[in-house]
C-alpha cells in the first residue's frame, strides 16, 4: 500500500494562528487602554510615566506617597479630583494661587495644616503630565499566594513555579526506579550465566580488617599518637585564644536596620546617626527621634531597594516598627505620646580593663569608621567585621602614620620626633601608642 505524505502548507492552521496572534494582540492592546481609569486625561495617558518616576522620586517623594496620605495628600486620583489646568498652576506656585484666593486652593491649604507645597517652576506641562502618569497607574493587588511566599510561609519555587519539593520528589522517585532497575538487570544476568554454564568470578578472600594491620605496626602507631598529641594541644591553644573574640558577631535586632540602604544607597554619613563619635569615648546609639528627622516623610521604601531575601514589605512593616516605638500616626501626622523602648543588641564590646576614645580617633586621628567596622554601607545586617584584640590595635599603631596636616600640636612633636627617631613619618607607635599606659587604666 502506498503511503501518503502529508500536507506541508495547511492554511486552516495558518489561519488558526493567525487568529491566536491576532488575538494576543488586541488583548494586550486593551490591557494598556485599562492600565489607566476611565477617567485619567489623554494629555496623562500618553506622557511618559517612567520619566514621570524619577520626577516623583526626587521632586515630590518626600511628602506624597501615591497611594496613601503621607504628609501631603495621596496623588492617585488627583486627575479625577482636579481639573489638569487647576493642577499645572497649583504645582508651578502654589501659594501665588492661594493667594489669588481660589477655593480649592484655600480649601487643600486650611485642610493639610496650613502648609503650602513647595513652587517648581522649572516643571513644564510635559513634567506634570509624566509625573501624573506615574501617580496615576493602578495599584498592583498581590494575590493570597504571593503574599503567602513573600512572607516565607511558602515552599520554594523555580522560575517555571515548580516548588523544590516537587523536584525532590521526583528526582528520588527516578533515582529509586534506577537502582531497581539495575538490580533487576544484574538478577538476570546472574541468571543467564548460571543457565549457560557461564562462570562466575568468585569474591576475593579478605584480608586482615585495616585496624588490625595497624595496631600490630609499632611504629606506625607511635607516630600516629605523636601526630594527634600535637594536633590537640594545637587546637586546644587555638580555641582557648578564641575566649572572647567575637568577630563576625551578627545578632537580630528587635527593628531591622539596613546599613546598605542608609549608608550605602542614600549615602548616609555615620556621624549623623553616630554623633557621639566626634566628641565621646563612645560613638552611642542613636536615639529614635534621629531616625524620624527622615522617617516622618519616609513611610516605605522603593521596589528597587528591595532584595530577594528582604522585600518591600518587609522593609515597610519594619518601619511601622519605628513608628510604634516612637508612638507616630500616621493618619494625624502626629505623636502620640504613647511610645515603647527599642531593645537595641550591642555588637561591639571591647573589655572592660581596655580604653578606647572615638573621639581621639575620628576627630584627631580622622581615621573612617570603615578602618575598623568594615564595609558598613554594604552590610544589609551589621556585624563585628575585625577581631578588636590587642594585636589588632598594636599592628594598626605600627603601620598607621600620623595625620600632621591642620594641627600645630602635632607639627611641632612631630619635627621633634622626626629629629630623634630620624624618619620622615611618624607612626602612632613613635608617638607612645604601644605604651600599656595608653589603651589600659
Amino acid at each position: 500500500m502506498e503511503k501518503l505524505m502529508e500536507r506541508p502548507f495547511n492554511l486552516k492552521h495558518c489561519l488558526s494562528v493567525f487568529l491566536l496572534f491576532f488575538a494576543f494582540v488586541i488583548h494586550a492592546q486593551d490591557d494598556v487602554e485599562d492600565a489607566y481609569g476611565s477617567y485619567v486625561p489623554e494629555e496623562v495617558v500618553n506622557a511618559d510615566a517612567a520619566n514621570g518616576k524619577n520626577l516623583f522620586n526626587s521632586l515630590c517623594a518626600a511628602c506624597h506617597k501615591p497611594y496613601r496620605d503621607g504628609v501631603g495628600p495621596k496623588l492617585h486620583g488627583v486627575t479625577e479630583r482636579r481639573d489638569m489646568d487647576w493642577l499645572y498652576k497649583w504645582i508651578v506656585n502654589s501659594q501665588e494661587l492661594i493667594k489669588s484666593g481660589d477655593s480649592q486652593a484655600v480649601q487643600l491649604y486650611e485642610e493639610w495644616n496650613k502648609v503650602a507645597m513647595n513652587a517648581f517652576p522649572q516643571l513644564s506641562n510635559d513634567d506634570i503630565n509624566d509625573i501624573l502618569a506615574y501617580v496615576e497607574i493602578p495599584q498592583k493587588v498581590k494575590k493570597e499566594d504571593d503574599s503567602v511566599a513573600a512572607s516565607g510561609g511558602g515552599s520554594e519555587s523555580g522560575g517555571g513555579g515548580i516548588s523544590t519539593e516537587i523536584v525532590l520528589g521526583l528526582l528520588a522517585i527516578v533515582l529509586l526506579v534506577l537502582s531497581v532497575i539495575l538490580y533487576l538487570v544484574n538478577k538476570t544476568l546472574n541468571r543467564f550465566a548460571e543457565a549457560n554454564g557461564i562462570p562466575v568470578r568468585a569474591d576475593k578472600p579478605k584480608g586482615k580488617p585495616i585496624w588490625v594491620a595497624f595496631a600490630e605496626n609499632q611504629f606506625l602507631v607511635l607516630v600516629s599518637v605523636v601526630f594527634l598529641l600535637l594536633a590537640v594541644a594545637w587546637g586546644g591553644y587555638g580555641y582557648l585564644m578564641q575566649v572572647g573574640i567575637d568577630q563576625g558577631y551578627e545578632p537580630i535586632q528587635p527593628i531591622h536596620y539596613s546599613h546598605r540602604i542608609h549608608s550605602g544607597e542614600n549615602q548616609i554619613e555615620c556621624k549623623y546617626c553616630h554623633s557621639s563619635a566626634r566628641v565621646s569615648k563612645h560613638s552611642g546609639i542613636p536615639s529614635l527621634n534621629v531616625c524620624m528627622n527622615c522617617h516622618k516623610q519616609i513611610a516605605e521604601v522603593s521596589e528597587e531597594t528591595a532584595t530577594e531575601d528582604y522585600s518591600k514589605e518587609f522593609y515597610d512593616n519594619e518601619i511601622q516598627k519605628l513608628y510604634a516605638a516612637t508612638g507616630w500616626d500616621e493618619a494625624t501626622q502626629s505623636y502620640t505620646g504613647e511610645t515603647k523602648p527599642v531593645k537595641w543588641v550591642r555588637i561591639h564590646n571591647l573589655p572592660d580593663f581596655a580604653y578606647f576614645n572615638h573621639a581621639q580617633h575620628v576627630s584627631v586621628a580622622g581615621i573612617e569608621c570603615q578602618e575598623c567596622h568594615g564595609p558598613v554601607e554594604e552590610m544589609e545586617i551589621m556585624y563585628q567585621h575585625s577581631p578588636l584584640t590587642m594585636g589588632w590595635c598594636i599592628n594598626c599603631h605600627r603601620e598607621t602614620n600620623i595625620k600632621v596636616e591642620g594641627n600645630a600640636y602635632y607639627e611641632k612633636i612631630h619635627e621633634e620626633l622626626s629629629k630623634k627617631y630620624d624618619v620622615d613619618k611618624l607612626t602612632a607607635a613613635e608617638m607612645g601608642g604601644l605604651e600599656c599606659g595608653k589603651c589600659h587604666y
